[in-house]
């Protein structure tokens, strides 16, 4: 036995390991990679709480604003409301996610510019589904006003205060389109936003 075989049998030819046929293919798979499991686990985590404070500092912003501004604008103010509350948003959202989620280290300064950049580019949009969608959860209220008015004669009575007001401006109006729009078009952009931060605000730099 030469030198030649001696090597092919002690050192076998390398053939690529089939790919799992359970994985997707193309596009879909390149897709999925975007998203690894323990990484968009923290995301959602923390995209939770981003969730949630954005949407209560948005929920506060529209009743103040509703409070001051007659209903019929409420199309138009739930976009200033949505404008008012993003700086503040946006801010604890970065903390977040540098800190728990993509664990950068420095740039503060920069990361925060891009992650101002990679939520403006989706805000325009944002801000016109928001807007379309409070119209269209306006017609769909004001057929539903009888089923309303039900709800609250069952509760008022015990509630009382800051509480019952409350509840009866969003029951007996149409503001209640505003908060339901707004919390689906702040649901729609979480996906977004790990795109983008992952590709433009966290990137990590070639060695």
């Amino acid at each position: 036995m030469n030198d030649s075989q001696t090597s092919r049998k002690l050192h076998p030819p390398v053939v690529p390991i089939p790919q799992d046929p359970f994985l997707p293919q193309g596009r879909l798979q390149r897709l999925v990679s975007m998203f690894p499991p323990s990484q968009f686990g923290r995301y959602i985590a923390v995209g939770v709480f981003n969730t949630l404070f954005g949407y209560i500092c948005f929920a506060f912003a529209l009743t103040l604003l509703n409070r001051a501004l007659p209903l019929r604008w409420i199309s138009l103010t739930v976009v200033l409301a949505s404008i008012l509350s993003t700086p503040v948003n946006i801010t604890i959202a970065y903390f977040g996610y540098k800190l728990f989620v993509f664990r950068t280290q420095g740039d503060y300064l920069m990361e925060w510019l891009k992650c101002f950049a990679v939520y403006g580019t989706g805000m325009i949009p944002g801000l016109v589904a928001l807007s379309a969608l409070t119209r269209l959860l306006q017609t769909g209220i004001h057929h539903h006003t009888a089923a309303a008015h039900t709800v609250l004669a069952a509760v008022e009575s015990h509630l009382g205060g800051w509480a019952l007001l409350t509840v009866q401006h969003l029951v007996t109006g149409k503001a209640m389109a505003g908060y339901i729009a707004g919390a689906v078009v702040i649901g729609i952009s979480t996906i977004y936003s790990f795109v983008g931060h992952k590709h433009v605000t966290f990137r990590k730099r070639p060695i």
